[in-house]
């Protein structure tokens, strides 16, 4: 049954029940019906427009990771620092645990997450299957809860409210660019990485 038309069928994650796909129209999710768990619902962005995000959002972490993120000014002296800059003194300050967390959570997870989708979704935009397809894919959603710059934007935000107290505090510009990095990390996070999968059926059909 599942071999001539396998993107035809639909399997609830939690049920195992089976059901025929059909195409649905902007705004609509399907629902199982013995266990209403979400199937699957309308997805707004292609695949190119995916593409396109992934390579701006490229951009954009270059800029954060690049730029200054805060200045902070006392009696005249001022003293800036980026991302890395961060993370170099706390593991000079003996913080290696928390450096090592912050340059997974806010450097490596997302950079590669970036890189995967991005590599995916090449190929999908050209109706082929990425080489390693499976094994990126279960990848990718392992990742899922481990990019954490919306965090890191509010816990900056926080620090220099609080901060402007005893310092001179300007915001830089890599503070801005890491929040614009988490609105595109916030978009891609509402993907249901499933299109893809749907996408790689299709090609391989």
């Amino acid at each position: 049954m599942g071999k001539a038309y396998p993107e035809k069928l639909l399997i609830c994650e939690h049920c195992d029940t089976v059901y025929r796909r059909r195409v649905l129209e902007r705004g609509e999710v399907a629902r199982c019906a013995l266990c209403a768990a979400e199937l699957e619902r309308h997805h707004l962005l292609s695949v190119n427009a995916m593409l396109a995000l992934i390579l701006t959002a490229a951009i954009v972490f270059v800029q954060a990771n690049l730029w200054p993120i805060v200045t902070l000014g006392l009696s005249g002296q001022h003293s800036s620092t980026t991302l890395w800059g961060v993370i170099l003194a706390m593991w000079r300050e003996h913080s290696q645990i928390v450096s090592v967390l912050v340059a997974a959570t806010l450097f490596f997870f997302p950079l590669l997450k970036m890189s995967l989708l991005g590599w995916l979704l090449w190929f999908a935009r050209a109706g082929r299957r990425a080489p390693g397809f499976v094994p990126l894919m279960v990848i990718l959603h392992r990742l899922g809860p481990w990019t954490m710059s919306e965090v890191f934007v509010l816990g900056a935000l926080v620090a220099i409210v609080k901060a402007h107290t005893y310092f001179e505090v300007t915001a830089d510009p890599g503070i801005y660019a890491y929040a614009a990095l988490t609105l595109l990390i916030t978009i891609f996070a509402g993907v249901d990485l499933r299109q893809l999968w749907n996408e790689n059926l299709e090609s391989a059909a």
